[in-house]
């Protein structure tokens, strides 16, 4: 039972292509296992989140993180009536666009195609699942549904501004898009915390500071769990928890307010209507305050930064430079996207361990 204002098939603008129904998958499963069998969703294994994979494996990937995204987002979507597939969807491919090492590998890019329209992880996204992926001989990419498309051109959050993709007519996204947005924000806060008290980065004594923190350590010793490992694992599920909790109960009310009855009502919609109350977003902007001044910009963080962007600025002149060391599909692109996007497409499909590997072979 979806509610009236939930995305369906039947009142979806469909594909860009036109294809037959399937025979027992709905529009918009077919749409996530579509992104979960691609080989740009497979390469998020081997992408950082905070940390580089291969070398701090016991933290989260970008591709755990989608995953983590997709969990958190399936639960807000249930308890809305909204459309658990398309949530599940967007949420699985909201990263697929970004490069090896993480916002750092896309900053990099982003300077070096400054003269040719610049990097933008939202917009690589649309560009792997309209262009750039080729499983299917009749058209290029995934031909995904509108709303799933529409959903990641509007992706935002702290760290990501869809302000440069102005093909869309709709003011908002659907909510099921607008549960994506949140649901990453909640998972890289909340899973950020517990990889950097891991990782020994963080300070406990200075998270005491924090409202949310102190009110879930308060929640943990209260279950009588000494184990420290434990308690940190417990810490960051009960953020989850009370954050999600709040986020279903004050979209809502949010909705209802609005007087939102259809999924016009939505696009319509200039504010996003799938929020946390004034309390609970307080609480969040200070963990990512928090985690800005004191993880992110970590000495042994930036030291890794400063490395990520003299490997990429060499690859990406070693390639520009000579085109052929690009697998010919890459090259293909050059005619009709630029040489400069062409090579960008192909360095932003690296996971971080075969772009070190192309660097050391060809610089």
């Amino acid at each position: 039972m979806l509610a009236s204002y939930a995305v369906t098939a039947e009142q979806s603008r469909g594909r860009e292509f036109s294809e037959a129904p399937h025979a027992y998958r709905a529009a918009f499963e077919r749409d996530r296992d579509r992104i979960i069998h691609c080989s740009a969703f497979r390469r998020l294994e081997g992408k950082t989140q905070v940390f580089t994979p291969g070398l701090d494996d016991y933290y989260r990937t970008r591709l755990t993180h989608s995953i983590e995204v997709a969990q958190i987002g399936r639960t807000i979507a249930r308890a809305l009536g909204l459309n658990e597939d398309l949530t599940e969807a967007v949420c699985l491919a909201h990263d697929l666009g970004h490069a090896p090492f993480g916002h750092t590998g896309e900053t990099v890019l982003n300077g070096l195609l400054a003269d040719a329209g610049g990097f933008e992880h939202n917009q690589q996204t649309l560009r792997i699942v309209t262009r750039l992926e080729h499983p299917y001989p009749a058209f290029m990419g995934l031909n995904l549904m509108y709303e799933t498309r529409l959903s990641l051109a509007k992706h935002s959050s702290p760290y990501d501004h869809p302000a440069g993709i102005r093909i869309w007519d709709e003011k908002s996204c659907p909510l099921e898009g607008q549960i994506a947005d949140l649901a990453d924000r909640i998972a890289y806060n909340c899973h950020d915390l517990e990889d950097g008290q891991k990782a020994r980065l963080i300070d406990r004594e200075e998270l005491q500071e924090l409202d949310i923190f102190a009110w879930a350590q308060a929640q943990v010793k209260a279950d009588s769990i000494d184990d420290w490992t434990i308690r940190r694992t417990r810490t960051s599920k009960a953020i989850i928890n009370r954050l999600v909790g709040d986020c279903i109960e004050t979209s809502r009310a949010a909705i209802e307010r609005a007087g939102i009855k259809t999924l016009s009502d939505v696009l319509g919609q200039a504010e996003g209507l799938i929020q946390l109350s004034q309390a609970c977003d307080t609480e969040l902007v200070a963990l990512e305050r928090f985690l800005l001044q004191h993880f992110y910009h970590h000495e042994r963080l930036l030291e890794t930064a400063e490395q990520v962007k003299q490997w990429l600025s060499q690859l990406f002149c070693a390639i520009r430079t000579d085109p052929a060391l690009m697998p010919s599909y890459f090259q293909g692109f050059i005619p009709s996207h630029g040489l400069e996007r062409a090579v960008a497409d192909y360095i932003a499909g690296m996971t971080d361990g075969f772009c070190l590997k192309t660097l050391r072979k060809i610089c």
